[in-house]
């Protein structure tokens, strides 16, 4: 929900262990971990499924959009906003892999910064006026844009759909910002599976360097990354106010859909859970996975294997939540105090994540969090 800064740098990490907390192997000298074939399984059977899963989606969310302007009743409302929870929690299922094509067109920033501007939104479908493939448009479309224009103009599925009718004067101007996040949002999700299918797989899985510029440290960097900002941030920390102190509900996810935030939050969490255990996307198999690597170089920390303490940790993460309302912003309002242990869970994570993981796969940390923490 705010930018991601990243830097061509090295980061040291100092941490202060002993031996038998170093989460390193017995054996530093070699690793001859087979990263080609965890960076295919990685490829073939987790990113490109759900790409091509998720794109379905993207294609029935325009279709639905595109149905509901051109009628424009609280029928088509419905199946509008079914389209739109299907399309945003399979979302979460690709959020995590921002590499390639998907980091070169700021895929995660067109698609899910929020909150959304709700009041730019209101001034340019009124104007009849936007360009969404402006930078500074980012917190104008995506899901959280499609968001307030399907559930945040008004108290009643009525007072939303005359939004969209003639009974309003700017009407074709809400039809066509409406179509043209949808439209979007598809198009974008096509470009990044396409370069997937095309040629980036290739170039991804065979790209086995151990250095700062192969394709596990760039992804791992990434993919913790993702974890610490997005999934543990924006989700959950900011919102809470575990940074600022200062609770923001307004900050939720989904934050117009009411029941929706929390699915979010464990779909985001099931993903980033399946993705380090390996697991194929829609499949009980799994292949090579972080899980594989850190058990093969006997990582420990404090006599424990790091594999196991992180699957453990997010054992803790998913029974936490147990606890949280389905609306994460009301449950702000309501007893900040759960978001916020919510917050420490995951926190538990980053670490294990961050220190303990990055250092035994020996991957040094190239990204800042400004978050303050």
């Amino acid at each position: 929900m705010f930018k991601k800064i990243k830097l061509l740098v090295l980061a040291a990490f100092i941490v202060a262990c002993n031996s038998d907390d170093s989460g390193k192997s017995g054996n530093t000298d070699t690793d001859n971990f087979d990263r080609g074939a965890m960076l295919e399984n990685w490829a073939d059977n987790i990113i490109i499924p759900s790409f091509e899963n998720f794109s379905g989606k993207t294609a029935s969310l325009e279709e639905a959009a595109v149905n509901f302007a051109e009628d424009p009743s609280e029928g088509n409302l419905a199946i509008l906003r079914a389209a739109f929870e299907e399309a945003y929690l399979e979302y979460q299922t690709v959020a995590p892999f921002e590499i390639g094509e998907a980091e070169a067109l700021d895929y995660h920033g067109f698609l899910n910064i929020y909150p959304a501007d709700a009041a730019a939104i209101t001034a340019k479908a009124e104007a009849n006026s936007f360009n969404l493939e402006l930078p500074g448009s980012r917190d104008e479309q995506g899901f959280p844009a499609l968001d307030y224009l399907i559930n945040g103009l008004g108290e009643t599925d009525t007072e939303i759909v005359s939004f969209y009718t003639s009974e309003n004067e700017n009407s074709e101007g809400y039809k066509n910002y409406l179509t043209a996040v949808t439209a979007r949002i598809n198009a974008l999700t096509n470009a990044v599976l396409a370069d997937w299918k095309n040629s980036y797989r290739d170039i991804f899985v065979n790209n086995t360097s151990s250095s700062s510029t192969g394709s596990v440290d760039k992804f791992t960097n990434d993919f913790v990354m993702y974890f610490e900002m997005d999934l543990r941030s924006g989700k959950i920390g900011i919102p809470a106010g575990a940074f600022s102190g200062n609770p923001a509900p307004e900050t939720a996810e989904a934050y117009y859909s009411e029941d929706l935030s929390k699915q979010l939050y464990l779909k985001a969490f099931e993903t980033f859970r399946n993705f380090f255990n390996g697991k194929h996307f829609n499949s009980s198999q799994t292949g090579p996975s972080y899980k594989q690597y850190l058990e093969y170089l006997h990582s420990i920390r404090g006599g424990e294997n790091i594999a196991a303490l992180i699957n453990e940790q997010m054992a803790d993460v998913v029974q936490q939540a147990d606890a949280l309302q389905s609306n994460l912003a009301e449950q702000v309002r309501t007893d900040k105090d759960v978001m916020l242990a919510a917050f420490d869970e995951l926190q538990k994570l980053v670490v294990l994540l961050k220190i303990d993981m990055l250092q035994a796969l020996d991957i040094s940390v190239d990204y800042v969090d400004t978050d303050g923490d």
